[in-house]
């Protein structure tokens, strides 16, 4: 919790952004909760009501946040991401629509490719960690929204 406690941090004050531990721990508690990009973006809206702008630690933890729910969504298990690409493992090798997937993985083209343990590598271009995270988040609201679409 360490190193997560300094997302809540603005400026040079370690307690600028929210002053009071048990508030910090509170708004913590509520963020691990959320389910939806909806939900994400009303916290964060209330945040910013209260506290003033987002300060880019806090934007990144709502994006790793984000990131945590769609995995979840579509059964995804780890995440690997660098500056070449993302690596999704599924948890036990299932996939709620494996057709949608084989579909999606094929439109892609030489830019997805299965690995023999059955990982997907996206090849992608990441110039900064914020590009990692929003290319990382948005091939996981793909991967979610097929994975709901289950096969017909």
């Amino acid at each position: 919790m360490v190193a997560v406690d300094h997302a809540w941090h603005a400026g040079n004050d370690p307690e600028d952004y929210v002053e009071d531990l048990h508030l910090r721990l509170s708004l913590y508690r509520r963020l691990a909760a959320l389910q939806s990009d909806a939900e994400i973006e009303s916290f964060a809206a209330e945040l910013i009501d209260r506290f003033g702008p987002l300060p880019g630690e806090v934007e990144q933890l709502m994006q790793l946040v984000a990131i945590k729910a769609l995995c979840r969504q579509a059964h995804i298990e780890k995440v690997e991401a660098g500056p070449k690409g993302v690596i999704v493992a599924f948890r036990e090798n299932f996939f709620a629509n494996p057709q949608g997937l084989v579909r999606y993985i094929a439109e892609q083209g030489s830019f997805a490719k299965v690995r023999p343990d059955m990982k997907i590598v996206f090849v992608r271009e990441f110039e900064t960690a914020a590009a990692r995270l929003d290319g990382t988040r948005q091939i996981l609201r793909a991967l979610a929204a097929i994975a709901m679409k289950k096969a017909a």
